[in-house]
């Protein structure tokens, strides 16, 4: 079975645990000229907002789109804490009845994998200003042997195996050949991996808040779960807080 996970059940747990973009890249998109103040950028696949709340906070105009209304009303909750407005827009990224040609930059926070690329490359094209950019950024956890992400995918894995995404380390040639084949120019990437410190409880927040878990799995498998990987921690990793291994991947390309 395929797996399709309602991300409108895990929004709180997504919205409160899962680590954002660090500040340090977007001060390296906007040295690659991707944006700047009074940019007008499109976040599509936004979620809780976690990759467009960044560019706001530097004086972007966002529109943020997603399917999830559940999900964009937890990022309008952060937005308030963080003293922002944003547009948000329910409507899948590959029609997002748009106008044309009125987005400097289009970016896709860790979420590329779950859209038809063709579609959402030409839907990009035609909502892309001329020399407008479109960015795919992926912050994936790290599983290296013996380490808490490997042993939380293996849990993973034997509690839902409907899941498919274990192992994936960020970079993704095929990411690469759909920038190329949806007709983008001056085409770059980027990769840098560092820890993201987290502690037991953030953890257990993080991955229920996974499409492997409380997106895709019913309320009581999900508590069984989480009291597994509460134990597995215990015991394997007590340390607090745990530094989790990140890779965060970026490419772009520019619309002619």
């Amino acid at each position: 079975m395929k797996l399709a996970p309602d991300w409108n059940r895990t929004a709180a747990d997504y919205a409160r645990h899962r680590a954002g973009f660090p500040d340090w890249f977007y001060d390296r998109m906007a040295e690659r000229g991707l944006f700047r103040p009074g940019s007008r950028i499109l976040d599509i696949g936004t979620g809780t907002g976690f990759l467009g709340r960044g560019f706001a906070l530097r004086g972007a105009h966002v529109t943020g789109l997603d399917v999830a209304t559940g999900m964009m009303e937890a990022a309008r909750d952060l937005d308030r804490a963080a003293g922002l407005t944003t547009e948000y827009v329910t409507a899948p990224a590959e029609a997002t009845g748009l106008p044309a040609d009125q987005f400097d930059l289009i970016s896709a926070g860790t979420c590329w994998h779950w859209f038809d690329a063709p579609k959402v490359m030409a839907e990009a094209m035609r909502l892309l200003k001329p020399g407008g950019h479109l960015l795919i950024a992926n912050l994936v956890w790290l599983p290296l042997p013996g380490n808490v992400v490997a042993a939380t995918e293996a849990l993973i894995e034997a509690r839902n195996p409907n899941w498919h995404l274990g192992g994936w380390q960020g970079h993704s040639a095929d990411q690469q050949r759909d920038l190329i084949n949806g007709g983008f120019a001056r085409r770059e990437s980027a990769s840098v991996d560092y820890d993201i410190p987290y502690s037991p409880e953030a953890w257990r927040g993080r991955i229920r808040g996974s499409a492997g878990i409380a997106a895709s799995l019913g309320a009581a498998e999900v508590e069984k779960f989480d009291a597994a990987l509460g134990a597995l921690l215990a015991r394997d990793f007590p340390g607090d807080p745990i530094p989790v291994p990140h890779r965060l991947v970026a490419l772009w390309g520019q619309k002619p």
